[in-house]
C-alpha cells in the first residue's frame, strides 16, 4: 500500500484506491511528472482533491479531479 522502504524508491503492493500522499508523488515521478511534490498533492486536499477516509488517495479520482482543476483553469467544459 505505500513505499516498501523508506528512501529505496520502490513502490510494493501497491493498490491505486489506497495510496499515501508519498507513493503518488512517487508514482507520478515516475510517470514523468516534474512537479509532482508532497506539499502540491497535499495543497491540492486543501483545494478539495479526494481523499479516502483513512488518509489514503484514490490514484484514478485524483487524477479526474487534476484534469477538471486544470479543465476550469483553463475555462474548459470538464466536471
Amino acid at each position: 500500500m505505500g513505499l516498501d522502504k523508506p528512501g529505496s524508491g520502490h513502490v510494493a503492493g501497491t493498490r491505486l484506491t489506497a495510496l499515501s500522499v508519498e507513493a503518488v508523488v512517487l508514482l507520478l515521478k515516475r510517470s514523468g511528472s516534474r512537479q509532482a511534490s508532497v506539499e502540491a498533492v497535499r495543497a491540492d486536499l486543501a483545494a478539495g482533491a479526494p481523499q479516502n477516509d483513512d488518509g489514503t488517495l484514490n490514484l484514478i479520482a485524483y487524477g479526474a479531479w487534476l484534469v477538471r482543476d486544470l479543465a476550469r483553469q483553463e475555462g474548459g467544459h470538464a466536471g
